[in-house]
This record gives C-alpha cells, sequence and structure tokens, in this order.
C-alpha cells in the first residue's frame, strides 16, 4: 500500500528536498505540497493524503491552526489524515498543543533523512511518533506550563484497571512497547493489547494523545519517578 503524503512548509527548498527524499521511496507518493496553513488545508482536503507533514511557523496560517482545521474539521468532511509536526526547539509550546489536539507526533527539521522516512512510515502505521529521547525531554517541557492536574482527566483514570495505569504511565515517561514489556515482565503483544484498552476506555485517538493525558491528569509529573 502506498503512503500518500503532503508537504507543507513556507520554505520552497524544504518542500523540495522533503518531497525528493520521500518519492525516492517506493511506498511513497507525495501528492501535493503548500507554502502555508491555509492553503495545506485546501491542499488536504482535495488530496485526501494519509500522512501531512506540516511545519509549525508559517504565515497566513499557522501549523498550529491548520492542524486542528484537519484533525476537528467541519460537518461533512470526513477525511482524516495523519499529522506530522516538523519543528524545532524553539517551538516546544506549539507542539505541545497540536499533540492535544491529535496531532500523531512531531520531528525535528534537521533530523537524518532516514529518520524522516520512517517517521512518515511509522504515523502512517497509525502509530505515534514519540519513541526519540528528545520527545522526552520536550514532553516534560511541555508539562512545567500545565502543574496543576485537571480534575475532568483524573476523574476518567478510575475505568482503568491497576495494570492499565501502570501502562499509560510507562508510556508518558516515554517507553517504547518493548520497553514496557521488559519493565513489566510481560509479552509484547500484550502490552498492545493493554494500550489498546487505554486509549478505547480513556477515548483517545493514539499514543501522543495518552502522553498528554497523562500529564493534564497527574498521572505523571516532570521529571517524577
Amino acid at each position: 500500500m502506498t503512503i500518500r503524503v503532503i508537504i507543507v512548509d513556507d520554505q520552497a527548498m524544504v518542500r523540495a528536498g522533503f518531497a525528493a527524499l520521500l518519492a525516492a521511496q517506493s511506498d511513497i507518493d507525495v501528492v501535493g505540497e503548500a507554502p502555508d496553513g491555509k492553503q495545506g488545508v485546501e491542499v488536504s482536503r482535495t488530496t485526501h493524503p494519509d500522512v501531512v507533514l506540516m511545519d509549525v511557523r508559517m504565515p497566513e496560517m499557522d501549523g498550529l491552526a491548520a492542524a486542528r482545521a484537519l484533525l476537528d474539521p467541519p460537518p461533512g468532511v470526513v477525511h482524516l489524515p495523519k499529522v506530522l509536526m516538523l519543528t524545532t526547539f524553539d517551538a516546544d509550546d506549539y507542539v505541545y498543543e497540536a499533540l492535544r489536539i491529535g496531532a500523531s507526533g512531531f520531528l525535528l527539521k534537521d533530523a537524518p533523512p532516514a529518520d524522516l522516512i520512517s517517521a512518515v512510515r511509522v504515523v502512517a502505521s497509525g502509530e505515534a511518533l514519540l519513541a526519540p529521547s528528545v520527545t522526552r525531554r520536550l514532553i516534560a517541557e511541555f508539562a512545567k506550563q500545565r502543574p496543576s492536574p485537571r480534575k475532568d482527566q483524573s476523574l476518567r483514570l478510575n475505568g482503568l484497571t491497576p495494570r492499565e495505569t501502570e501502562v499509560l504511565v510507562l508510556i508518558a515517561r516515554g517507553l517504547s512497547n518493548q520497553e514496557i514489556a521488559e519493565r513489566l515482565v510481560l509479552a509484547e503483544q500484550t502490552v498492545k493489547t493493554h494500550i489498546g484498552r487505554v486509549l478505547n476506555k480513556l477515548d483517545l485517538r493514539d499514543r501522543a494523545q495518552a502522553v498528554i493525558f497523562a500529564y493534564e491528569a497527574g498521572l505523571v509529573t516532570p521529571g517524577g519517578q
């Protein structure tokens, strides 16, 4: 199955470079590009991509507003692409908000080419891009800005079993499925089953939203053990 991708970035050279790199992959098809968020939303609505590579800071409409438009569309729009934010360290707060509204993860714009290709495949498969160690540092920084747990979020934790809560904590700390399995002495498939139940019970779209939820509910705190 070919992964359909569009690239939304205000720098023409970035769009061209990413497009050339991705189009060279046999399983990826670049079906469109746009120089700002507003046009990115329009291109997405007409091309129906699987993955949108979305820069954070752009004129006309920034990446955050565009991601919100794509992930919470008006009535009648049924296509919901995966959104992968492209960012730099100085845009941390924007990325946090993007994850809250349903973006599937983020990637530093100066990441190696192999990381970009892998990121597109990971996000297209339905996983969230939260494995790199840099993500753990950024998530902690985001959460520092929101120290007070939200009561409505913490009450929803009551529906989880002790094991599911344990798994959610480890997800929020940036552990991969394999690392969680090793920590809890479980089969990796069992971990996947627990994660699926956590997402279903908490009505969360993916792993990225699970991390944000855990911080906002006060289940984990920045730097907490």
